[in-house]
């Protein structure tokens, strides 16, 4: 184990050491434009100037006076094309009614996802940073090409979300020279799971390894927005990120008229689980819990909501396809609006190992659904326990039949519950007040 630690701060270190040796001042960034899938060149000739490398009062005052409109040039780079428009359309809608020129970066831009971000209004732009896995090499060639795409856009400010673009988006942007910088870490997810038994090797060797590229790329950023306190203490306990940085948030921010109130079903009672289909989401704890239900109730309906998944703890289709033909639940897949779905439950069940404020509850909150979810970071932020749902511990099968049951026989609680839920959604997770802390901690409020 020693000898991979020292490999992983020779890589870091390493890295860091290129960052700051090599002179990126060569690199063209006249004609900013990008290139679409076909390789055409698009030259943005619409905006008037940008403030990249703007650094001094002087060449402020400077463009100031010119009488030119002061246009910001605003990169959001992230892993996955359709995050940007499903999860990130709400904050670009408003960057650009604020006059700012938005780009949104990612790998696997589609006909449709491009089309969708430039509803927006924003600009698609390829990207080649690899979305998964952990490969030196490729990874630091993907942070120089970003570096030189940077400087083309002339971008002003950078705002990441996932792993990779935290890290590697945010040195490339420095890199760049490009003023300001944003991360969002919206949990800090499998590394950083604690399992009930021992850690495997291969967990404590990624651990060793997110730590030290998170202080690599957070030593960087002007501000990183975390979405709940466990996940604040724990980058700030680790010195992966300095505490004065943090900024928490009530979640990435929902749309309350979307996610519309809707009475929950009693007649007949049904519970739904919404998540990536991974081991770390209580998929398992749902199944052995609803098995149990089933005995003294039959008729209860149990909903899986999820695709397929690539992380280490995925379930295999064949298992979930043999829950099915057994009769315990109904998984209709990955589905394109979760609300249709919502609508047939009665309470919203997440037994989840760890999150960092998850959207799916935010998403069943907001359409009036009691919540059952485990007393971990980021869920026992969803739940004030008997007033829209109950909290039980984590790998608890036994404690998540009991709390299912609990409405069964008590179903004169599920509509009460899910009116508190909702309550707490206008509150604390309506998009437009978190969208407005997020542009204020950005300087455009």
């Amino acid at each position: 184990m020693r000898s991979f630690t020292d490999l992983t701060s020779y890589f870091t270190s390493g890295l860091m050491s290129i960052c700051r040796g090599l002179r990126l001042d060569k690199i063209d960034v006249d004609n900013a434009g990008f290139m679409t899938s076909d390789g055409a060149k698009v030259v943005d000739t619409q905006t008037p100037y940008s403030l990249h490398g703007v650094s001094s009062f002087k060449q402020k005052r400077e463009i100031q006076d010119s009488g030119l409109e002061r246009v910001y040039r605003l990169a959001v780079i992230s892993k996955q094309a359709f995050s940007i428009s499903n999860f990130r359309g709400p904050l670009i809608e408003e960057m650009v009614s604020k006059g700012i020129k938005v780009f949104a970066l990612a790998p696997d831009f589609d006909d449709a996802t491009r089309a969708a971000v430039v509803m927006l209004g924003a600009v698609p732009i390829d990207s080649s940073m690899s979305p998964i896995g952990m490969n030196p090499f490729r990874d630091t060639v993907d942070l120089f090409k970003m570096v030189a795409q940077l400087k083309r856009l002339k971008i002003d400010i950078t705002f990441t979300y996932f792993i990779k673009p935290v890290i590697y988006g945010t040195l490339a942007a420095r890199l760049a020279a490009v003023p300001k910088r944003f991360a969002m870490i919206e949990g800090a997810g499998y590394v950083f799971t604690d399992d009930e038994k021992k850690l495997s090797k291969r967990r404590r060797i990624l651990r060793i390894l997110v730590k030290g590229l998170y202080r690599l790329g957070l030593s960087q950023v002007d501000r990183v927005f975390l979405l709940n306190s466990d996940d604040k203490a724990l980058f700030i306990n680790e010195k992966m990120v300095r505490a004065e940085k943090v900024e928490l948030l009530d979640g990435i921010g929902l749309n309350l008229n979307h996610f519309y109130f809707a009475p929950p079903l009693i007649g007949q009672v049904c519970f739904i689980l919404i998540a990536r289909l991974l081991k770390d989401k209580g998929v398992y704890d749902f199944i052995a819990a609803a098995r149990t239900v089933k005995i003294s109730h039959p008729n209860v309906r149990f909903l899986l909501l999820g695709e397929i998944d690539q992380n280490p703890s995925a379930i295999v289709e064949a298992e979930i396809h043999s829950w099915v033909s057994e009769g315990l639940i109904e998984w209709p897949g990955h589905v394109s609006d979760v609300r249709t779905w919502i609508l047939q439950a009665s309470v919203f069940v997440l037994p989840s190992y760890r999150e960092g404020l998850p959207r799916s509850t935010q998403e069943a909150m907001a359409m009036g659904r009691a919540v059952i979810t485990t007393d971990v970071p980021g869920c026992r932020e969803t739940v004030l326990e008997g007033v829209n749902g109950f909290m039980i511990p984590v790998r608890r099968p036994e404690a998540l039949a009991k709390a299912m049951l609990a409405f069964v026989s008590q179903p004169e609680l599920i509509a009460p519950m899910g009116l508190a839920s909702r309550q707490i959604a206008e509150n604390r997770f309506d998009v437009q007040k978190i969208n407005a802390q997020i542009l204020a901690s950005m300087g455009h409020s």
